[in-house]
């Protein structure tokens, strides 16, 4: 009951504060514009024809309404997060009048697939390996190792994609080189198997920047881990080699990790947009650049409230999780 009170409690408290800054954020700064989407969707479509003054102005006034732009910025807000909390983000500027929820509804699984796969694998990997690099730093291999992941690790992703792409779907085509899967969706297996084929690619070049970033974060924690007494201590003992890296130098070292993975996995939801792009993968990256590119502001606001929660909840799991990782939290 303690814990409840003075731990989780206050925690949720916060988790609730950042959203709904975050929210009120993403209500406030479309505002800002001096750019009025109603006017300019209105000037698209009388730019080439006539149209009686009485029926702009019922237009306007219907679409006004429809975008939440309808009387002061007070009611405006309000009926924001009436909308928001019945999940009406409101209409597509540039789809008009397909709702933002069609377009997140359809990015959503291809990105949550893409990126819980690729996010997971390089973590553990990343873990792994570094860890073991650390431990066995004056062996040939792992020095060798560690410069190549030094030579990617500030190799943006858009230069990794396009080396794959390259490579797999140009010189040597074996991968497709856009597309998310072949064929209308069904549960056999020549589509199931084009989702693989079409998402290798994207997935590679996630995995290997992702995979990079961990090892030497690995690395460097497990580096300092081994100086310790007790690491010393079960290397005199003989110990096996396996049980320290697993059960002495990963386990006391996965505190970092652990924020690292939820605060991955939280940020997900706003896509991984440079390789979404380039691979023309249908996930919510790419739709959040065509809606940046036409300025949709309610596509791009809808993703943005759905990171926001996904990075927000993310941190409360962290912190929800670290008594159990952390017995000092447990002791407060």
């Amino acid at each position: 009951m303690q814990l409840l009170k003075s731990y989780i409690l206050p925690r949720i408290a916060q988790w609730a504060v950042v959203i709904f800054v975050g929210v009120t954020a993403v209500f406030l700064i479309p505002r800002l514009s001096p750019v009025n989407p109603v006017d300019d969707m209105i000037g698209r479509m009388t730019a080439f024809q006539t149209i009686d003054p009485e029926a702009v102005v019922a237009m306007r006034e219907t679409m006004n309404d429809l975008f939440g732009l309808e009387g002061s910025l007070l009611e405006q807000y309000i009926n924001f997060w009436s909308r928001l909390l019945q999940g009406d983000l409101g209409p597509s500027f540039q789809n008009f009048p397909t709702p933002v929820t069609d377009f997140i509804r359809a990015g959503l699984p291809w990105t949550v697939g893409l990126l819980t796969t690729t996010t997971i694998l390089s973590w553990l990997l990343g873990i792994f390996v570094g860890s073991l690099v650390a431990y066995n730093q004056h062996r040939t291999w792992a020095q060798a190792l560690e410069r190549v992941v030094i030579v990617i690790y500030p190799t943006p992703y858009l230069i990794i994609a396009l080396l794959l792409l390259v490579i797999f779907a140009f010189y040597w085509p074996i991968f497709p080189m856009t597309g998310g899967a072949q064929g209308s969706p069904a549960l056999t297996w020549d589509y199931i198997s084009s989702i693989f084929r079409f998402g290798f690619l994207p997935a590679l070049s996630i995995i290997i920047g992702g995979f990079a970033f961990r090892f030497i974060m690995a690395k460097a924690l497990s580096t300092s881990e081994i100086a310790s007494d007790y690491v010393q201590y079960a290397e005199l003992a003989a110990v096996p080699k396996r049980r320290i890296v697993m059960s002495y130098v990963i386990r006391n070292t996965m505190l970092p990790h652990v924020n690292d993975l939820a605060l991955s996995l939280g940020a997900m939801f706003e896509g991984a947009l440079i390789v979404e792009v380039m691979f023309g993968y249908p996930g919510l990256g790419s739709k959040l650049f065509t809606a940046i590119s036409n300025a949709d502001y309610n596509i791009i606001m809808g993703i943005v409230l759905l990171s926001i929660v996904g990075i927000a909840t993310g941190s409360l799991i962290v912190d929800l999780l670290y008594p159990v990782f952390d017995p000092r939290v447990r002791l407060r």
